[in-house]
């Protein structure tokens, strides 16, 4: 085993770790999460939305962490987040200073963690240490 091993597997752990508990909370809080999503005004059947939004987060993270079919887990991811970010975090449509500064803050953590993930989805020969697939 590498030091590049352990890396990837660090790497790996602190990337999922954020999709795993995001989702659990979409699935576990859906109601309240449904109601902020109502009120941002840009989202269909905000109940449903939440809970797909929540097993895409959770799937894909599980599916990051474990090495299971990872570019489907990170597909999974980058369609959320980019979805997410054009519809929940539309920071260029907000005057107040302060809600702004943090849509915008959500809306580019957003695009950049879909870089991550479209990395992911682009380097099938990407090694995989300590996976279960």
């Amino acid at each position: 085993m590498s030091v590049w091993d352990i890396l990837h597997l660090i790497a790996r752990v602190l990337l999922s770790v954020m999709f795993i508990r995001s989702g659990y909370q979409h699935l576990t809080r859906s109601k309240p999460m449904a109601e902020y999503a109502k009120a941002v005004g840009h989202i269909p059947a905000p109940q449903l939305a939440v809970i797909v939004s929540g097993l895409m987060l959770l799937l894909g993270g599980i599916s990051i962490l474990l090495g299971f079919h990872p570019r489907i887990g990170a597909a999974l991811v980058f369609v959320f987040l980019v979805i997410a970010a054009f519809t929940m975090h539309r920071y260029w449509t907000i005057t107040d200073p302060m809600q702004r500064a943090g849509q915008d803050a959500q809306f580019w953590k957003n695009l950049t963690m879909a870089g991550a993930a479209l990395w992911i989805v682009a380097n099938p020969g990407w090694p995989w240490p300590w996976t279960v697939g």
